[in-house]
């Protein structure tokens, strides 16, 4: 979309007062696709164009983090036919941007679990991290074979070897430990969580960092999710008070 098209958002816009991170659940493909008479693996590559423009409008903007739940732990339940199309599009995906996140300055980030994801998958992963690894300008986290309620209980996990090993006493252990154990570990809570699709849940992304998350709801399906959308989200968070239980 060029830029004359969605201008006059932008120029609504504070630049001095942006959400550092914003997160992404992205729903609604499938319907998308129904609604058209089309297979439900035209939804999900349309959705991936939708990907695509949000992440080039918050490079734009100077967004620092964006967070995009593309594959839960719960969709395994899908069938395997979907299941093996969104897999093949991940790598597909990983590939094709891998150069485009270097031209932009953008770091690829990893949220879920690796047990369970085909090996060709974590191989395109794996490469496009080392590859981006040194990309300072804007972090993207795909969320992948993830869940809110998994990440907590490998953070968990995790403490409790620390302890077994004697690395920590259980004294030691406050917010501050697990959230360093958990997959966003050193990068912001989203100040702004975006969910399209009419859906008005969570569907078990990012428990823990969402605590104090401004939430905008849009019915518009992913695949129509465009850069204007991003923008008129973005102002609503600006008109908001934050005041984190303090008032």
């Amino acid at each position: 979309m060029p830029a004359e098209q969605y201008g006059d958002l932008l120029q609504q816009i504070d630049m001095t007062s942006l959400p550092a991170h914003i997160a992404v659940i992205m729903d609604g493909n499938g319907r998308w696709a129904a609604a058209r008479g089309l297979p439900r693996s035209a939804g999900h590559k349309a959705g991936a164009e939708a990907m695509r423009a949000v992440t080039e409008i918050c490079r734009e903007l100077g967004i620092q983090t964006l967070t995009v739940y593309a594959f839960s732990t719960e969709n395994w339940k899908r069938s395997a036919d979907e299941v093996g199309f969104l897999m093949k599009l991940f790598v597909e995906y990983l590939s094709k941007e891998v150069d485009l996140m270097n031209e932009q300055d953008i770091r690829l980030g990893f949220l879920g679990k690796r047990e369970g994801l085909p090996a060709h998958v974590l191989t395109a992963f794996d490469r496009a991290l080392d590859s981006t690894a040194n990309n300072k300008s804007m972090q993207l986290n795909l969320a992948i074979n993830y869940g809110g309620r998994d990440e907590l209980t490998r953070a968990v996990r995790s403490i409790a070897a620390q302890v077994q090993a004697g690395a920590i006493q259980t004294a030691q252990i406050d917010t501050n430990l697990l959230a360093a154990n958990l997959d966003t570990a050193g990068q912001p809570d989203p100040d702004l969580l975006i969910r399209p699709s009419g859906e008005l849940r969570i569907s078990n992304f990012l428990l823990w960092q969402l605590a104090y998350s401004e939430f905008w709801y849009s019915d518009k399906l992913w695949p129509d999710f465009g850069k204007r959308d991003l923008l008129t989200a973005v102002i609503d968070f600006q008109h908001r008070s934050r005041r984190f239980g303090g008032a």
